[in-house]
């Protein structure tokens, strides 16, 4: 079912989102070469924990994964593009490292997601951060009443197509609330002008996630972390957007 907020309410949000904010700008500041994954998780925590805010990640538990998440942060690095569980790792040079993060703050739920790498990069990798990006701020702009959710997603799919770039439709953005998901799903590739209106109030996490060199993946024994099939590179960029009677509000921005 969906649900739509109240100007009021997206107000409400604000808070969450400037957590989740200021807690991936955080983790892009620290991390660097011989960081471990597990250090960035337990800063994230601590943030949470001062700012007053619960996890939506420890006790998540959906039919997909193997077990409780047991954790705060997604850290997805190199071919891992989603879910990845933070684990004893040290970031080498070069790696790309994705961040997904979400949080409650005063009963309310905010989600992003960056892409970065540490060290020296490949043009390739910041051509594929860039694209993903890209693609965001496309479906931002025409998260608009009197558009249609096939809209974002084409929008998306344009940016990455245009980059030669593969389109994985498994995993995708999703309505935001009192939860962290809910509906409407927001695939990353779709058709313009389909699919259900986009109405003021509706609050959706907006995240496209592309692979350097194929749209197919595969679950680690953790059973979280996604990789790609092929080995090849993942990036992925995500905002909480509200839609309005004007311009959308990114209340992660």
């Amino acid at each position: 079912m969906i649900e739509l907020k109240t100007p009021r309410e997206v107000e409400e949000m604000r808070p969450a989102g400037r957590l989740v904010h200021d807690v991936l700008q955080r983790l892009t500041e620290v991390a660097e070469v011989g960081t471990n994954l597990l250090d960035l998780d337990a800063l994230a925590h601590q943030m949470i924990r001062d700012a007053g805010g619960t996890s939506c990640y420890i006790d998540y538990h959906p039919s997909f994964g193997a077990s409780p998440f047991g954790k705060v942060l997604c850290t997805s690095v190199n071919d891992a593009v989603l879910h990845g569980l933070p684990h004893d790792y040290r970031l080498r040079d070069g790696d790309l490292l994705s961040v997904d993060f979400a949080v409650k703050v005063d009963g309310w739920v905010c989600d992003a997601a960056r892409s970065f790498v540490v060290g020296t990069p490949d043009p390739e990798d910041l051509r594929l951060i860039d694209t993903t990006e890209r693609a965001l701020a496309a479906a931002i702009e025409v998260a608009r009443p009197g558009n249609k959710i096939g809209d974002i997603s084409a929008a998306i799919a344009g940016v990455a197509r245009a980059e030669g770039y593969s389109i994985n439709t498994d995993f995708g953005g999703h309505g935001v609330g009192r939860e962290m998901h809910g509906d409407p799903h927001v695939a990353n590739d779709g058709r313009a002008g389909r699919g259900i209106p986009l109405r003021p109030g509706l609050v959706i996490a907006i995240e496209p996630w592309f692979l350097a060199t194929t749209d197919e993946i595969r679950t680690d024994p953790d059973g979280w972390t996604l990789r790609s099939a092929d080995g090849s590179r993942g990036a992925h960029s995500e905002h909480t957007v509200a839609i309005t009677e004007g311009d959308p509000i990114v209340l992660t921005a």
